[in-house]
């Protein structure tokens, strides 16, 4: 990865590269390849929202094939949250009993979905030993995912420029709080101004986050999508936005999918009680 004037991030690398090293020992430790007479690793079942966009769903199937590829033998399904099937209650109710799952949100925040509906989800399905990771974000990767976007969409270091990062947004205070983080490594890593915009919730929007750069004698470059998929708020997040520079979603990154792992994992330790892992976020 480089930073704004080209060279290489070395933390954000650094990061990238330590948890690439922690999640490859602990899923050979975790037993996703289980040697014969001991019980396989707990199911990762990937979480999505959900959406009407036909784009979503075929862009968070192939995230959960580059989830599979990276771990071989875990046992990866997709469920969603709403208007999408398979729903998480049907994903956990095919699961047999006694068994065990762990909840990835593909969520990049906190909020009403991470904090009570998978939780219920989970305590609704008696037959399983069921947990609920951490959402996605924040995480130095997906200001590396972010990053790549950005760059795949023409996105070069102006003088003078600001950056929207567009985000599906919450009345939850702490999802705000978890989007603004990522607003700020991403500045950190771009070496511009980086102001966050909701789609939905008490805002600012994309229009009220431009006006905030522009007071700031910042010209706004680009504008970062922060949504996994495409969908109905990053559809009007970049027709909001008045610049020709608009990222396409995180989607079916490979970061993506190794920060997908490293929540399935984090969850599994936590759950055992082992020592806390080098912190890489």
């Amino acid at each position: 990865m480089t930073d704004a004037s080209g060279h290489l991030d070395h933390s954000a690398s650094t990061a990238a590269g330590l948890l690439t090293m922690i999640s490859d020992q602990l899923g050979k430790q975790l037993g996703h390849r289980a040697p014969r007479g001991r019980r396989p690793g707990p199911a990762l079942v990937l979480v999505a929202h959900g959406s009407r966009d036909p784009r979503a769903l075929t862009t968070v199937g192939e995230l959960v094939e580059r989830v599979r590829e990276q771990r071989p033998g875990l046992d990866v399904r997709l469920a969603h949250i709403e208007l999408n099937e398979p729903l998480v209650s049907e994903v956990l109710a095919g699961l047999p009993r006694g068994g065990r799952a762990v909840l990835v949100p593909l969520l990049l925040s906190r909020g009403y979905h991470v904090k009570r509906d998978l939780p219920d989800a989970a305590q609704a399905a008696g037959h399983l030993l069921t947990r609920v990771a951490e959402p996605l974000g924040p995480h130095a990767l997906l200001v590396d995912v972010l990053h790549d976007r950005l760059r795949e969409a023409g996105w070069r270091e102006r003088g003078g420029g600001g950056v929207v990062l567009a985000a599906s947004g919450s009345r939850d205070p702490e999802a705000a709080i978890d989007t603004r983080r990522t607003a700020a490594l991403l500045a950190r890593r771009l070496g511009v101004p980086v102001v966050p915009a909701y789609a939905s919730g008490p805002g600012p929007d994309v229009a009220a986050a431009v006006r905030a750069l522009t007071a700031r004698g910042c010209r706004p470059t680009a504008l970062a999508s922060y949504f996994t998929a495409p969908g109905r708020f990053a559809t009007e997040a970049a027709a909001a936005f008045p610049g020709d520079v608009v990222a396409a979603p995180l989607g079916a990154h490979p970061d993506l999918a190794r920060l997908a792992l490293h929540r399935y994992d984090s969850a599994l330790l936590a759950s055992a009680g082992t020592v806390r892992q080098p912190a890489v976020a």
